[in-house]
């Protein structure tokens, strides 16, 4: 009988330290996942207070990332495509049940004809509704008249920054009020 007792008294033990192993566990990985995630915000907002400038500095991923900070605070659902073979796309939109594909190109002179070509391509093959092509830079006007004839929008740095102030101003605003009236 006592050797049932001591089984049963170990076999309790060892339940309870894994418990405590397990509770201790799913703590430190909740703890992880909201560091994770500030660190991934915090990302994003230092890409989204990038100047101009800074954004003609970028590495074509960064620049991706770039647009889908921007995005994300523009009210769009932002997905990335893998580097290879997606047909030129770069990231793909979601708003008010319209799915908007995106190309882009960070780049130090202007945009040609064949980014409008590989995103106008890829508009059936994702069937989105829109597709655009982004740059930090402008357009040919060979490209801006393909891009009229097969509905591609376009963004140009002059968009990126009415993009940039219009994200930026709120946070800018509320930084000084809370200055003036002392608060941190």
């Amino acid at each position: 009988m006592k050797g049932k007792s001591y089984r049963m008294a170990f076999i309790l033990i060892v339940f309870l330290l894994l418990s405590v192993v397990l509770v201790v566990s799913l703590i430190y990985l909740i703890i992880s996942g909201i560091n994770i995630r500030s660190e991934v915000e915090q990302y994003e907002e230092n890409l989204r207070n990038s100047g101009i400038l800074e954004v003609d500095l970028m590495e074509g991923r960064v620049f991706e990332d770039f647009l889908m900070s921007l995005l994300k605070q523009r009210g769009y659902k932002v997905s990335t495509t893998s580097t290879t073979g997606d047909y030129g796309v770069d990231l793909i939109l979601y708003s008010n049940e319209k799915k908007i594909i995106v190309q882009a190109k960070r780049y130090s002179s202007k945009v040609g004809i064949k980014a409008v070509q590989e995103i106008s391509s890829a508009k059936n093959f994702y069937n989105a509704d829109e597709c655009w092509v982004a740059t930090n830079n402008y357009f040919t006007n060979p490209a801006k008249n393909l891009a009229e004839a097969n509905n591609v929008t376009l963004i140009d740095r002059d968009d990126l920054l009415e993009w940039l102030i219009e994200v930026n101003k709120g946070p800018r605003m509320k930084r000084r009020e809370n200055k003036k009236l002392g608060i941190s």
